[in-house]
């Protein structure tokens, strides 16, 4: 079957009393984003890149929002769970890069944290993982900094 790349994207509202997850890390700031899991929209932006690369389809069909078992869920669990179902279609990660578009927080201080989290769930090595950031220049909901958006790739091997 060769190699297959899949692109995922993700965006959620910010909200005041809940903690803002990004890639597996708890980050300090005044909001979170809303979700009816954690709401981490680079692991769900990666996610739907690695479920769209083997054509397995997106998030929502595995993880439906609304269904109590995934009430509050951790994102890197889900993650773990597509590598799983990847790994069962006999598919393994070979690289990923993800970018996150906000106007704040800084996620630099984060990066290698974030890194190092995702290329053990997908267990492959931190170099191999991308991460970036960018604002959307104060326009739209993401610049007005009402919510966050994510984009992630991701090619896969069989």
């Amino acid at each position: 079957m060769g190699l297959r790349i899949g692109q995922g994207y993700d965006i959620h509202p910010l909200v005041e009393g809940r903690p803002l997850i990004l890639g597996g890390e708890s980050i300090p700031f005044a909001k979170g984003l809303d979700g009816f899991s954690d709401a981490d929209v680079l692991l769900h932006a990666l996610g739907d890149a690695l479920l769209g690369a083997a054509a397995l389809g997106d998030l929502g069909s595995f993880f439906p929002p609304g269904e109590p078992e995934w009430k509050g869920a951790d994102s890197c669990d889900l993650l773990r769970r597509i590598v799983d179902l990847l790994s069962a279609e006999g598919w393994h990660v070979v690289n990923c890069d993800m970018t996150l578009i906000a106007e704040a927080p800084k996620i630099a201080p984060y990066r290698e944290s974030i890194r190092a989290r995702v290329a053990g769930i997908l267990g492959i090595e931190p170099g191999a993982v991308g991460l970036k950031a960018t604002t959307n220049e104060r326009l739209g909901f993401v610049g007005r900094e009402e919510g966050m958006a994510a984009l992630a790739v991701a090619l896969i091997e069989c």
